[in-house]
């Protein structure tokens, strides 16, 4: 029996339709539909999915449900957007917290077996080097990625003080289906499709340089899902595609496929932008089949 934190989202419903695939018992969705949508999940329910549209943070609510489906294995991606970070910041790193400290909590009270949780390569904030691995130091910029690092080092000082069996998966820039279009929480990919329907120009904000490591939620998932498996107690692994683009080239790449041929307006830098992620997914690859699609592909 499988419990998804934040199952509603756009990863986190990816997943949802995935553990179906898999054969669990039984899949448990808790979402507070900050941006989760029930659309999302339309599917995965007509197959036994089972939505609460509760609050993780809210404990007692967290253990009513686990104790109620009993729940073997919790994936937790409960968050709220980095955009949010900046229009209430500290909302933003305190659910990243509160969620994950309930869950150990819970888990260490022996509500549940296992729990994958899933970080972000926000906490590295730009590349000391290149490619990033799993040894790159924590560097956040935003609320939001210091929530997440905060999150990230919470669960290990529980694995290392009462054995829990947990660990973390961390995706870099995922795109594809259900990712959110709707400002301000929107990301860039879905953003600027959203636009071009519309009669909108494209904007690119600073130079244009950034980049990102990005990798389509369907690959993000099935690694996850491999690595379930055989992941140790307080392990971490960076899930990526090694596909570094910059961000004008993203979305010169969307004009082209969506035969969009007019202005791209230039807007100032966002504040505490990452100027760089390009990951290696050598250690990924070196513990499960794993062949992601080029970003063209996605």
């Amino acid at each position: 029996n499988v419990l998804v934190v934040g199952g509603a989202g756009f990863i986190g419903s990816h997943l949802v339709d995935r553990l179906l695939d898999e054969g669990a018992s039984q899949v448990v969705v808790i979402d507070n539909m900050f941006l989760g949508k029930e659309e999302n999940l339309v599917d995965a329910m007509a197959r036994g999915a089972v939505l609460y549209k509760e609050d993780a943070e809210n404990k007692p609510c967290l253990a009513r449900i686990i104790g109620q489906h009993g729940i073997d294995v919790v994936f937790n991606l409960a968050t709220k957007a980095l955009n949010y970070s900046f229009i209430d910041p500290c909302d933003a790193f305190e659910t990243n917290v509160v969620v994950i400290g309930n869950l150990l909590e819970l888990q260490r009270e022996g509500m549940f077996e296992t729990l994958c949780h899933f970080s972000s390569s926000e906490v590295y904030g730009t590349a000391v080097y290149e490619p990033m691995d799993e040894k790159h130091p924590y560097n956040p910029t935003t609320t939001y990625a210091g929530g997440k690092a905060a999150a990230d080092i919470m669960l290990r000082t529980y694995v290392n003080m009462f054995d829990l069996d947990a660990f973390i998966v961390r995706p870099f820039n995922n795109y594809g289906p259900r990712q959110n279009a709707e400002p301000p929480m929107a990301a860039i990919i879905p953003l600027t499709a959203k636009r071009i329907i519309e009669g909108i120009a494209p904007e690119i904000h600073g130079t244009g340089k950034q980049s990102r490591d990005f990798i389509y939620v369907q690959d993000t998932v099935d690694a996850v899902v491999k690595l379930f498996a055989i992941m140790d107690k307080g392990q971490e692994v960076n899930i990526s595609a090694n596909g570094n683009i910059a961000m004008e080239d993203v979305i010169t790449k969307i004009c082209e496929l969506m035969g969009y041929q007019g202005e791209i307006v230039r807007k100032p830098r966002r504040g505490a932008d990452v100027d760089c992620h390009n990951a290696t997914n050598a250690l990924v690859k070196s513990m499960i089949g794993f062949d992601p699609r080029s970003f063209d592909e996605g």
